[in-house]
This record gives structure tokens, sequence and C-alpha cells, in this order.
């Protein structure tokens, strides 16, 4: 399986390019053209090479959740089916299938929308420190990886491309985006969260937390609708949803309190990256020329999401 992290398709425009996907414009100013590529960052440094097929893994994944999902909130998703695209997207059909996406185009609320179930990763960084976790004060004891007693929204920054999201208190992202938009999205990413996760653990997956991103389009006056500006609109996910570069998954087999479980996440890159002397201000690494997965990380990486993928979509899953 080859790896594509450059996608360069002539007679489209490109409108941003994310640490994994490429944005493209269509002939329909109201859509939008996601393309996954098999691009891979950490600590928001994008490596030098990327995971074979890790593109159509992402795709593959969102496609199930946003169906699944579909009734908790709206989403900004049209059609993966190439053939049912404008033409000009038709003509790269070989380049981008099963890993792209049509989508309505959105203006994207300014806030990482992170949902935890259990203390884990920054959150449980924080609490060792301050006792805090978003500066949310928690009891005494806790453990590394202990479950919550429900599912907890917990915001952050969402930093330019090459800058570093940085984790906020609820409050602060009340102020970032207003009283009513912060009450939709912040009730949307939990009862997604739940609902996700309860899903997982039928399927011997843990989700110990998840990135979620939401957006803005215009909408008629409906009482569900919300005034941004003067105008009602409506807020929608987007994005990609519940994958292993925005999730925390480990096999709930090998979970316990007190350590960092097994993972099929990044978790096991950001494990060899720190290995490896990582550390801020080394983002372009030791060298100066960036951070190469070596192979049996690469490896490593790729089956653990593809095992992501089997566990969680069970018989609907199939080879990519």
């Amino acid at each position: 399986m080859g790896t594509l992290t450059n996608i360069d398709l002539d007679g489209l425009k490109l409108l941003s390019r994310g640490k994994v996907r490429d944005v493209y414009e269509t002939s329909d100013p109201n859509q939008l053209l996601f393309v996954a590529s098999d691009r891979i960052s950490a600590y928001d440094v994008i490596l030098n090479n990327g995971i074979p097929g890790k593109g159509a893994i992402l795709t593959k994944m969102s496609l199930f959740w946003f169906e699944k999902l579909k009734d908790v909130i709206p989403n900004h998703f049209i059609t993966a089916n190439i053939e049912e695209m404008p033409a000009e997207i038709q003509v790269h059909a070989e380049r981008i299938k099963g890993r792209s996406m049509l989508v309505r185009r959105a203006k994207v609320i300014p806030i990482e929308a992170i949902t935890r179930g259990y203390l884990s990763g920054s959150a449980w960084a924080e609490y060792k420190i301050k006792g805090t976790m978003h500066d949310i004060k928690l009891p005494e004891g806790l453990k590394e990886s202990q479950k919550l007693p429900q599912p907890v929204f917990t915001p952050s920054t969402k930093a330019e491309a090459g800058q570093h999201d940085e984790n906020i208190h609820p409050d602060t992202a009340r102020k970032l985006v207003g009283d009513a938009v912060y009450d939709r999205v912040s009730s949307a990413a939990v009862e997604l969260y739940a609902r996700a996760a309860e899903h997982a653990l039928a399927q011997g997956v843990i989700i110990a937390d998840t990135k979620f991103e939401f957006g803005l389009v215009p909408c008629e006056e409906t009482d569900s609708a919300i005034v941004v500006d003067g105008q009602s609109m409506e807020v929608i996910l987007v994005d990609e949803v519940l994958t292993p570069d925005s999730s925390r998954f480990w096999p709930a087999s090998e979970y316990e309190e007190g350590i960092t479980p097994p993972s099929y996440d990044k978790q096991y890159l950001r494990d060899w990256m720190r290995a490896a002397g990582f550390v801020k201000g080394l983002e372009q690494g030791p060298d100066g020329q960036g951070w190469t997965i070596p192979a049996d990380v690469l490896e490593g990486t790729r089956k653990r999401y593809e095992e992501a993928l089997q566990r969680l979509l069970g018989h609907s899953s199939t080879s990519v």
C-alpha cells in the first residue's frame, strides 16, 4: 500500500492544508472537498513520513460515526461517492477515492471541543501538578487513567497552523464563542462522546477522550436556531469524528487504573518521539531536519489504526 502525503489536484483551488486534511473549494460555493492524506502529526508536529493507508482509515471511521450519530446533531457530510461530486472533482477519482468527502461549507467555531471520560494525557499531567483538569478543580487522590464520574467537556483553543492548542477552562471558552454557541457545542460534545463510548465499549474499546470540531451554517428561524451576529445559524459537527487521530482508544481487556494503558491511537507514536528526545522547542528535530518515523514504529502505528477500525466498526469494516 502506497503512502500519499502530498495531494495536488489540478483545477481545484486549495483553501487550506492542515496537519492531515487538504480542503478544496468546489464549483458550488456552499460545498467543500475534504481529502485525508496519510500525513501524521504528534505534539502539533507533522512527521516527515506518513502512515500507509491512514487517510482511508480516517475517512472510513468518520463516515461510520457521522451516520451513527446524526440524530444527536447535524453534520457537514454530503457524500463520499465520487460520482455524486462535481465534475471537476471526478477527474481526480483515482487519487482521492476512499479518502475524500464532499461537505457543507461552515464557519468553524474557534475552540476544540475535547470531551473526557477518563483522566489521562494532558489532563493527567495538569492534575499531578495542580489538582485540576483544564483549571477545573478535581477531588484529591485520583489515579492516572481513572474513570471520571461523568464525561466532562474540557475545551482548548484552536491554534493557527504551526502553533499549539492550549487547554482552557470552560468559562474561558464560553467568553470566546458566546453563551448560545457554547451551550450547544458543550452539550452536543458530551452526548456524542457518551453515545460513542457506549458503542465502543460493546466492541471491547474504551474511548478515554476525544476531540470534536463544530461549525455554523445559515438556517431558517427555528427553535434550534442560534442567532449569531444577527443571523439565524445552526451548529453542525464538522471535520473528522472519533478517529485514532482525534481520540484516545484503549483495549477494555487491558484497562486498569494507575497506568497508561496500551492504545489504538497516536500515543504509541508520541511515546516514540519522547523516547527519541522530543521536547517543546525541538519541533524541527534534533538535527533541524524534522522527525522521521523509523520503519518499526511506522508499522506499529499502522497496525494500531487498523485495529481501531476493525474493532469499532465490527462487521462494517473491510480492508483499506
